[in-house]
């Protein structure tokens, strides 16, 4: 046992001799490395220390800030470490870059270094060279003119789509080459070739002519697919799940689409842990057709077992969140369940981040939701400015919480001032009513308003009880009590009606919105019609039923597929992405109110002004100024009426970036009396505007002419404001 301890002794003694003689030779090398490190800090310092100037000279094209602009990034480099022959053969090839990707193909940059901290960068600018004639060979299936999109694409993306001659730019026809080559393997020729294009050099007439050969080879399409494992459903079922894709071009992107399709589709039915591979055999093409091979596992079937597990809330309760998922307990496993519980939280504003797991309990049929939450901030104070054609400027402050005392209920006290206006008003929510799917909300406001011919004062309480009856319906009631006061006025008492009294209504509202996305990029259907009825015994002063609806179709363009957020599709001509920005838009609408205690001749006139339709404005008929259009007392105030139509076409268009242009055609009436209703007198608006789109709606501005103008009524009318025009 001696030897042993004093062995190890040994050994250790050794090893700290060593280590003593490696640190007696590291330490002279660590010092000199230190000395060398000094020495560049400070060269580095004095440099940095010295103001570099930087001269340009010759340049014609573009400005001196331009080309700064250009280089930035290096002479921030020379600026920071100081000037060296290195970094100014940088400045100068960088410039060079720059006139070469504006079509200055021949131009030339040297430099020159004086006085150490002096540069001058002399340019030889060259004639502009222009993009000539663009040759295919060897095209049969792609026309020309789609080809030749592709090929100026990346060019003409930084220069105006009226511009005609655009600036020859190598990079650029290398990188639309590689676009054509792109579009070929997706429309399913596997084997094409698109080889480096050739340039012919016109010097006498700044023109360049390119060449581009293709061999565009076999055109492939999907053969026979074949189905293995537990497919359960059929193979006919499961075919038709991706028959749209095997009628098009055999692509390896649509192979890869294959398994996605078949997943979400009997997920969808239970199978959480289902795996499906698809496998083609290019090599065994028979006549240009690929043989695919689909293996699928299906694994069990899974039920929602009602446990939910919620970690990462600080202040909301987790009741909140569980009980949104408890009662799917032994339903079957469904995604698109849980996607739609998912986005009813997420429409909260309640959370930046939510991640909804579901995990397979050990030995059973059943998952639990394991969900991880990351909160937003539940109050904010917001302040607002604004300007409209019709209210003039506006300031409005806003104090929210969405999460009160824990539970998950928005309230919200605001107010808002204009020129015509005073706002304020008292709002809370509870969108998951007693734990159930109905909403309820409850709003108290008071405000007055100056219209044209009359002011007046209204202060009430509007309470709503609403349900998402499926994912696109939606229903509800409305209880609402009013108390209304016309304050001022220039028009004639017999055109009033009542100027103070309570509006007391019960009402139904309903909804469906077909629309993908309600905010930007609308496409598709919405309808909506409300229905309330003013009655003694609730109460009211006046008696009263009204109705209106309203219809609207979007259409987009663009496929489906390019939904906000998603990124165009590159490869296509920028002249079809241009089409594909643009959208058409038909919008109707219309509302009858009728007196339950008047009728005959003084109906109108009977029933109170401010519960009557107006219309004309930035919203309905845009050749009238706002409210303008219909009857008028004979100061030309408009005292509204029972009857009224809009129908709306409108074309948008994209100019650049956000900001888009419109061309509009809108038809509308307003009739005094709801006894016979009409479109027998029509007026119309034909014009344009500008749209400047925004997360949450664009920003218009609309001029609408009025062909059929009657003595007294203005030529046309401008509205600045705010949202989708109907």
């Amino acid at each position: 046992m001696m030897r042993r301890y004093r062995f190890f002794f040994l050994c250790n003694l050794a090893a700290a001799l060593e280590l003593a003689a490696q640190t007696a030779v590291d330490v002279p090398r660590a010092e000199e490395k230190q000395k060398q490190n000094n020495a560049i800090a400070k060269e580095q310092e004095k440099h940095a220390q010295a103001t570099t100037t930087v001269e340009f000279s010759g340049e014609q094209a573009f400005k001196e800030k331009d080309l700064r602009s250009a280089v930035k990034e290096q002479l921030a480099t020379v600026d920071r470490y100081g000037l060296t022959p290195a970094r100014a053969d940088d400045l100068a090839f960088f410039v060079e870059v720059f006139y070469r990707k504006h079509g200055y193909t021949k131009a030339s940059v040297h430099y020159k270094i004086e006085n150490r901290d002096q540069l001058r960068l002399e340019i030889n600018e060259g004639p502009l060279m222009t993009l000539g004639t663009i040759t295919f060979e060897g095209n049969s299936a792609e026309p020309t003119d789609k080809l030749f999109e592709f090929v100026v694409g990346p060019t003409r993306e930084r220069y105006s789509k009226l511009q005609r001659r655009l600036p020859f730019v190598a990079a650029d026809v290398q990188e639309g080459a590689e676009l054509v080559h792109r579009l070929y393997v997706a429309e399913g020729f596997l084997d094409a070739a698109v080889e480096q294009p050739s340039y012919t050099f016109h010097d006498e007439a700044n023109r360049v002519d390119v060449t581009i050969p293709i061999h565009e080879g076999r055109r492939y399409f999907f053969g026979n697919v074949s189905f293995h494992g537990q497919t359960i459903y059929g193979a006919d079922a499961l075919r038709g799940q991706i028959d749209d894709l095997l009628k098009q071009p055999f692509t390896d992107a649509r192979v890869a689409d294959i398994p996605r399709r078949l997943q979400a589709y009997f997920r969808t039915r239970g199978y959480y842990e289902v795996k499906v591979e698809a496998t083609s055999e290019p090599a065994a093409a028979v006549n240009g057709r690929i043989p695919v091979d689909v293996a699928i596992s299906p694994g069990q079937l899974y039920h929602f077992s009602g446990e939910v597990f919620v970690n990462g809330l600080t202040r909301l309760r987790p009741s909140f969140v569980q009980k949104r998922f408890t009662s799917l307990a032994g339903k079957t496993y469904s995604p698109e369940v849980l996607d739609e519980r998912f986005r009813a939280l997420m429409r909260t504003g309640l959370f930046n981040v939510l991640k909804i797991e579901p995990t397979p309990i050990a030995d059973e049929d059943s998952l639990l939701l394991n969900i991880s939450a990351e909160e937003a901030k539940s109050k904010e104070v917001g302040f607002s400015i604004g300007y409209g054609t019709f209210e003039g400027g506006i300031i409005g402050a806003q104090f929210r919480d969405r999460d009160l005392f824990g539970y998950g209920r928005p309230f919200t006290i605001s107010a808002e001032v204009s020129q015509r206006s005073y706002k304020g008003e008292v709002v809370y929510e509870d969108p998951f009513l007693f734990d159930t799917d109905f909403s309820f909300r409850n709003r108290a406001a008071a405000f007055t308003f100056d219209y044209d011919g009359y002011s007046k004062f209204e202060i009430g309480d509007r309470v709503e009880l609403s349900r998402k009856i499926t994912k696109q319906y939606e229903a509800g009631l409305v209880f609402a009590v009013r108390h209304v006061e016309v304050t001022q006025t220039s028009i004639a008492r017999r055109f009033l009606g009542e100027t103070s009294y309570f509006a007391n209504s019960l009402g139904f509202f309903q909804t469906l919105d077909l629309r993908e996305s309600p905010l930007v990029a609308p496409r598709g259907l919405l309808i909506n019609t409300t229905l309330d009825v003013a009655s003694t015994a609730f109460g009211s002063d006046i008696q009263l039923i009204r109705g209106t609806g309203r219809i609207a179709y979007f259409l987009p363009f663009g496929p489906k597929s390019l939904t906000p957020g998603v990124v165009e599709d590159q490869t296509l001509p920028p002249l079809q992405r241009w089409f594909q920005q643009s959208s058409l838009a038909f919008g109707a609408r219309a509302g009858i109110v009728h007196s339950l205690n008047h009728s005959g001749p003084d109906e109108p006139t009977t029933l109170p002004i401010d519960e009557r339709f107006f219309n004309g404005g930035a919203t309905t008929v845009r050749s009238f100024g706002e409210r303008k259009l219909g009857p008028s007392d004979p100061k030309g105030n408009p005292i509204g009426g029972e009857f009224y139509t809009v129908f709306n076409v409108e074309y948008t268009f994209p100019i650049y970036g956000e900001l888009q242009g419109a061309l509009f055609f809108d038809a509308g009436d307003l009739l005094p009396t709801s006894e016979e209703p009409g479109v027998d007198d029509m007026r119309y608006a034909l014009g344009g505007g500008l749209r400047y789109k925004l997360p949450i709606g664009p920003i218009r501005l609309d001029y609408g002419w009025n062909p059929d103008k009657a003595p007294g009524e203005d030529f046309g009318a401008f509205h600045l404001s705010f949202g989708f025009a109907f």
